[in-house]
């Protein structure tokens, strides 16, 4: 079994124990996410499966969407309610401070992880840090929000919708955003809609896979990386690619654009002749040459 399955995440679950359950239920030990869900927040999550997990730097670096609940008025930790509270003021701003908040977290920014994050310090995640009450020195990343919208304000909460790159981290973004009203926030719920190619509408529960029905939902291996062109191989090609062999232009043929909004170039799919995906590769050395970067037969 080689692919992508998508599957809605649950909340309390996390990344790891759904990729133990999928394991187990789908007879798969070569099974891995593609990006991280708190065990909090539900939606999508997908599962590289196969060969597929050698494709899952690619996977990862998509853009997601959310939908996100922010409570105003209080702060955690954690920046989320999960958290230990560390200040309530139990303020809730009016909507034209909402909107000036966002409008201010809209587009190219660097952003603070949580110091309850996944994120690596000297070798420790930082969480593991944080829960020894050890100091955590985090830095900051470059992160993009392209939209962000306002759903509705009620009852000390707020409800948007944003999507944003890779590594971004909403609970930053709730917490940001309460810094900005003067009131305080944390993150109160979080559904992941769409990864990359991934929507939330193609994504089967775990029950699913649990009555054997997870297979016929993975998303095959020449369906992956649409946001990267593709070039058909000849025969002599793909014998050049097993071998990792940089491929002159007379090695391929009928090169197919990328089939999404936001393509990257700097990649090319391999296609053989019957379509399937036999590798990645990146620019060669000489004019219109390809270099397999990546093999996958």
């Amino acid at each position: 079994m080689h692919g992508v399955l998508v599957v809605d995440k649950p909340q309390g679950l996390t990344s790891h124990d759904v990729v133990a359950a999928a394991r187990r239920l789908l007879g798969e030990s070569r099974i891995g996410h593609t990006g991280t869900l708190d065990p909090m927040a539900t939606g999508v999550l997908a599962l590289a499966i196969g060969r597929a997990t050698r494709l899952v730097r690619f996977l990862s670096a998509s853009d997601k969407e959310y939908d996100a609940t922010i409570r105003f008025g209080v702060t955690t930790d954690t920046y989320d309610v999960t958290g230990t509270e560390t200040s309530h003021t139990g303020l809730t701003p009016d909507i034209d401070a909402v909107m000036r908040g966002l409008d201010a977290l809209r587009g190219d920014y660097l952003q603070m992880p949580p110091a309850y994050s996944a994120k690596k310090v000297q070798g420790q995640r930082a969480y593991e840090l944080a829960r020894a009450q050890r100091d955590v020195t985090l830095a900051s990343v470059p992160v993009r929000v392209s939209r962000v919208e306002l759903v509705e304000v009620s009852d000390g909460t707020a409800r948007v919708t944003l999507t944003c790159s890779a590594g971004f981290y909403v609970r930053s973004f709730a917490h940001a955003l309460g810094e900005l009203t003067g009131t305080g926030a944390a993150l109160a719920g979080l559904r992941r809609t769409r990864s990359g190619d991934f929507l939330l509408q193609d994504a089967v529960g775990l029950n699913a896979l649990d009555e054997g029905r997870g297979a016929s939902r993975v998303v095959p291996m020449e369906a992956l990386l649409r946001d990267i062109p593709a070039v058909t191989l000849t025969p002599l090609g793909r014998q050049h690619v097993t071998h990792g062999r940089e491929l002159a232009a007379t090695d391929f043929e009928a090169v197919q654009p990328a089939q999404t909004r936001t393509p990257r170039p700097e990649w090319t799919r391999l296609l053989d002749a019957e379509g399937s995906l036999v590798g990645v590769a990146t620019a060669g050395t000489s004019p219109d040459s390809l270099h397999p970067s990546l093999v996958l037969i």
